[in-house]
């Protein structure tokens, strides 16, 4: 991955990860796993830059929209490039972060943004030290649970409405398929029709600051139609292809993710009867 940022007159410089051209990327932002060595070469173009020091940090924040104070850091790791001397033409400097702990995903959500990235910074005696950042991101893998329960909840509305629904798993990895089952025990009221949603729910921040937010990814509708007592509906939801990320519990007590399968039944007079239940999403390969 090759990024040229300019500064004026006085210098350019590029950052080039190792390994870029066979990396899996997201956008235009190369992926890491928790274990891998972040390593590369930045290069830096000037016609005559005189300082007292490079150094290129890796560093891992968190960032929340609803907090006043500086980024919380969880990583960093620093490395001296030069001594004080002066960059003439253009000069290239290899860099590497081996066993730097990355214990956290990257998460770019509404209320929070957990980044990873190198920071450049020349470092000058009589003008302002010359920083560039370049983001990379970082993907934690899952193993499939030992234990996986199948979810079986009721809704009822007394005399009214009975149902029970059934989804095979709690947790799925990113490409998986929801499968299910609703069954319908008692129906007194007239259905126009019943949709399933994934509904994302973001939590940030502590106290009076505290920032919640919900999105629902997707929706679809699984019924049209009033049905009868003793009447079963299939439900087979597809999960790859939706912008998805693993649940995040707790995060350093910064922030938290959580998805939900969210059932609604739509009656005649576009009364809503509806029932949430939490999964657990977690990555199988990187990349995806």
């Amino acid at each position: 991955m090759k990024s040229l940022f300019s500064f004026g007159p006085a210098a350019d410089v590029a950052f080039v990860f190792d390994g870029a051209d066979g990396r899996p990327k997201a956008g235009d932002l190369q992926i890491f796993t928790t274990d891998e060595n972040v390593s590369g070469t930045v290069s830096i173009v000037a016609k005559k830059l005189e300082h007292v020091g490079i150094k290129i940090e890796l560093l891992g924040v968190i960032e929340m929209t609803n907090d006043k104070g500086y980024p919380f850091e969880f990583t960093s790791s620093v490395r001296d490039l030069a001594p004080a001397g002066t960059i003439e033409d253009s000069q290239d400097f290899g860099f590497s972060f081996a066993n730097v702990d990355k214990p956290h995903e990257s998460y770019h959500g509404k209320t929070v943004k957990l980044r990873y990235f190198v920071r450049l910074t020349i470092a000058r005696s009589y003008a302002t030290n010359i920083t560039r950042e370049q983001d990379f991101l970082v993907h934690v893998l899952g193993t499939a649970p030992e234990i996986n329960s199948t979810i079986k909840m009721e809704v009822g509305i007394e005399d009214c409405l009975h149902i029970e629904f059934e989804y095979d798993k709690s947790k799925y990895h990113l490409k998986d398929v929801v499968v299910g089952k609703v069954f319908f025990l008692l129906v007194r009221i007239k259905i126009k029709h019943m949709e399933l949603a994934i509904v994302r729910r973001e939590s940030s921040g502590g106290g009076s600051d505290k920032a919640n937010d919900s999105e629902t990814i997707t929706k679809f509708e699984i019924m049209d139609g009033a049905p009868v007592k003793g009447e079963s509906i299939p439900v087979r939801l597809y999960l790859g292809g939706m912008q998805l990320t693993p649940s995040h519990k707790n995060i350093s007590n910064k922030f938290s993710v959580k998805y939900f399968l969210n059932l609604v039944l739509v009656d005649d007079e576009d009364r809503r009867y509806f029932k949430q239940q939490e999964i657990t999403l977690w990555r199988s390969t990187i990349g995806s």
